[in-house]
């Protein structure tokens, strides 16, 4: 007999829903405030500018009711289930205040003073003489507030003014109109205005005049003359003060790199102070080359003081990364009036530290690991604000799950790298970025032992520019990075299992990759206001090119060219991946990301090297898969053997991903998700039937959706996903959709297709 479950999960919804009553904690006398709304009546006005007023307005009025999902209040329904907390601590106080909130009451609702914030508003928009009025309905133990506005027609500019006295900052002001933001014929706007005074402030910081600020700007507005229309004119306000009215050029520039933010005066000798060009450097210590800082200021003694160079100098000690402070102050020169003397204070951060990470991760082939990495890192190891670095790692994953569990990996390994707080190169490099360019060296030696089957070892060192030419792009160049993997103790086991999966071989296989890689990055993600932003990385990897011309490889014709007895790589490799943002309300969020990338070997290769092919699913890519369990195309491996990794790899790769963001309350937030896409081969491969790239490669997409949640500790975002396949590309009877095949109710279907994924961070 089969049990209903339905009828009694809706009794014990409804119970739930109904013993939470939202009036459950209402005081005596008291009502639960439900929202606010606003409506304009005015035939003039277009009913989408209408509309949108409203919408500006609705958002001014306060307090906001309690927040509503489809229809219920959750938070409120948490609230009332705890209870009100009779402390200030506790599971109650935490579930009262933290996961749920109070009921907002209307007592809190004041009419009035929400008519009068909707009056202002409308009138500081240019709908002088508007009219505002208040009501308010009862809905059993329940009110909302109403409110009418009346605008009148919106004024409009007529004309705008400019200061026209013959000073000098008179002058600067009125050079300033070509990008005026007030514009004839434009709505009347005070925040236009007040942007305005703001626009005309930051274009005289360029032009010297370091003590002015926009209240020294005054804004007559006279809508006497009838027709709805004013008349602008700006002025310099009679109180300005001399020091704001003259621009400044720099003088002295003085710095003290060693600055102890926790003593008020500065003691220093005389054989204390350094000069070196235009700056006086006081540092007991000689911490620093002196080039530091002129590599860094981009003030000059005589120059005109300007905010953009002000900005980019503090930014600039801050992007090198010593300095814990930055602290930056001028000051009138005693001696000439018109001179301003800079002083920079820097903290130093500690100049040798050392810090631990430990992690721990599990993988969708069964495997659980841990991993301790200990870095030690020097700051100023030279004296001109580089960074070297000394690491040192260790980990191993255990195989808990599987018939042939035990070949467990180990790795161990050392790392060292230098960077340069500049680029060193043969040319001269100008930056005028707010970021200081980088170079790095790196040497890395990393050893993965897979018990009982094979052991790799890795080197790679490489040499390395990384500049930002804003806080929105920037630039990695590996001007050469050699990698070499050679495998040792590969055992006869390993061998056999060659034999019945080739793909296998190409794990130990001997490899050399040397070359240039560029990396551009693009990303507005960090302006949380914009409704849309973007993230786009482009990733072009060249190996063995110019090497493989000169010396004539081609591995077709059987001249394939060796170094230290192991053959060069030499392929190019390109990668794209898009993602867009688009928000949906202050906790809701739709991500997208497309990846599409392409490898193409020739020369002394046929085939791309295994470490340098793309993979697809996993955490990280598409969910509903394992990693690197799909693909390429329809291949399917049929006999896989659990002790070993899947090692599924192809040279194009197409992947697309969308997911549905929002918080659910508290630390926690909720995700559902769509993930689709697969790998191909350039080139047939006979042991992969199936898996090079044709015309009909859309019908081979591999499909998943799940849902997940993230709970958001602030410092680190833990990450649950569930997934389960919907497109199996692999499939060869039929349709590869398997919709008819979801069954949670089956424990064998959800052992075969549902893929829980723990991580850390978003996966795009």
């Amino acid at each position: 007999m089969k049990t209903n479950y339905s009828k009694y999960l809706l009794l014990l919804c409804s119970f739930f829903i109904l013993g939470c009553s939202n009036i459950k904690y209402l005081p005596d006398g008291d009502l639960l405030y439900t929202g606010g709304s606003v409506k304009v009546e005015d035939s003039i006005i277009k009913r989408k500018d209408r509309k949108a007023l409203e919408t500006e307005l609705e958002n001014l009025l306060r307090p906001k009711p309690n927040k509503q999902i489809l229809g219920l209040r959750p938070k409120l329904l948490i609230y009332n289930l705890a209870g009100k907390p009779t402390k200030d601590k506790g599971l109650q106080y935490w579930l009262s205040t933290k996961v749920g909130e109070p009921p907002v009451l209307f007592s809190q609702v004041d009419l009035e003073y929400n008519a009068a914030v909707l009056r202002n508003y409308t009138e500081n928009r240019g709908y002088f003489k508007t009219k505002v009025q208040s009501d308010s309905t009862r809905h059993g133990k329940k009110a909302t507030a109403e409110y009418t506005v009346w605008p009148s027609k919106q004024y409009k500019i007529k004309t705008v003014t400019f200061p026209d006295d013959s000073t000098a900052l008179g002058k600067a002001i009125s050079r300033t109109q070509k990008r005026s933001l007030l514009i004839p014929g434009n709505p009347y706007d005070l925040e236009v205005i007040k942007s305005e005074r703001d626009r005309i402030d930051a274009r005289l910081k360029e032009k010297g005049y370091y003590f002015f600020n926009p209240d020294y700007i005054l804004a007559q507005v006279d809508s006497s003359k009838g027709n709805q229309e004013v008349n602008i004119r700006l002025k310099i306000k009679e109180e300005t003060p001399t020091k704001a009215r003259k621009p400044y050029s720099i003088n002295d520039i003085i710095v003290y790199p060693n600055y102890s933010i926790l003593t008020d005066s500065i003691a220093y000798k005389k054989e204390d102070v350094v000069q070196y060009k235009d700056f006086t450097i006081i540092d007991s210590a000689k911490t620093f080359n002196p080039r530091v800082f002129d590599r860094t200021l981009y003030f000059k003694k005589g120059d005109l003081y300007n905010r953009k160079n002000h900005n980019l100098s503090l930014n600039r000690f801050v992007s090198l990364g010593t300095f814990k402070f930055v602290k930056n102050e001028f000051k009138v020169d005693d001696s000439i009036p018109d001179a301003l003397n800079a002083y920079y204070y820097l903290t130093m951060l500690p100049e040798k530290f050392l810090r631990f990470e430990v992690g721990a991760s599990t993988n969708s082939a069964g495997y659980t690991g841990t991993d301790l990495k200990v870095n030690w890192n020097h700051r100023n190891t030279f004296g001109g604000a580089e960074l070297f670095t000394l690491s040192l790692f260790g980990g191993a994953d255990f195989q808990l799950s599987g018939k042939n569990g035990g070949n467990d990996i180990y790795t161990f390994g050392g790392e060292a790298s230098l960077i340069w707080p500049r680029l060193i190169a043969p040319f001269k490099w100008q930056n005028s970025s707010e970021f200081v360019p980088k170079t790095k060296v790196l040497l890395r030696y990393e050893r993965q032992s897979k018990a009982q089957l094979y052991t790799l070892n890795s080197f790679k060192t490489s040499f390395v520019y990384l500049w930002k030419e804003s806080a929105k792009a920037e630039h990695e160049l590996k001007v050469i990075e050699i990698n070499y993997v050679s495998p040792q103790n590969v055992t006869a086991e390993y061998q056999q299992e060659i034999l019945a999966n080739p793909s296998l071989g190409k794990v130990i296989e001997k490899q050399l990759i040397f070359g240039p890689a560029y990396s551009y990055t693009f990303t507005n993600t960090m302006q949380k206001r914009k409704k849309n932003t973007f993230y786009f990385n482009g990733e072009l990897d060249l190996a063995g090119n110019i090497t493989g011309l000169i010396m004539g490889a081609n591995a077709k014709k059987g001249d394939t060219i060796k170094f230290f007895d192991v053959p060069f790589s030499q392929y190019v490799k390109v990668k794209g991946d898009f993602r867009h943002y688009l928000k949906l309300g202050e906790n809701s969020k739709l991500a997208t990301r497309l990846i599409a990338g392409v490898g193409y070997a020739y020369g002394n290769n046929t085939e791309m090297p295994s470490s340098r092919q793309f993979v697809i699913g996993g955490a990280n890519s598409i969910r509903a898969f394992r990693s690197q369990s799909v693909g390429p195309g329809s291949y399917k491996d049929i006999n896989p053997n659990p002790a070993f990794l899947p090692d599924q790899t192809g040279d194009i790769k197409l992947e697309f991903n969308t997911e549905y963001r929002t918080k659910l309350f508290s630390i926690v937030n909720g995700a559902l998700f769509l993930d689709a896409g697969n790998i191909w081969l350039l080139n047939e491969n006979p042991e992969e039937s199936g898996g090079q790239i044709s015309k009909d490669f859309m019908k081979q997409i591999a499909v998943g959706v799940g849902a997940g949640l993230r709970f958001d500790f602030s410092f680190l975002i833990l990450r649950t996903d569930l997934a389960f396949p919907i497109r199996q590309p692999y499939l060869v009877n039929g349709s590869n959709w398997v919709f008819d095949a979801v069954d949670f109710g089956s424990g064998a279907w959800r052992k075969e297709n549902l893929v829980l994924s723990i991580a850390i961070g978003y996966p795009f």
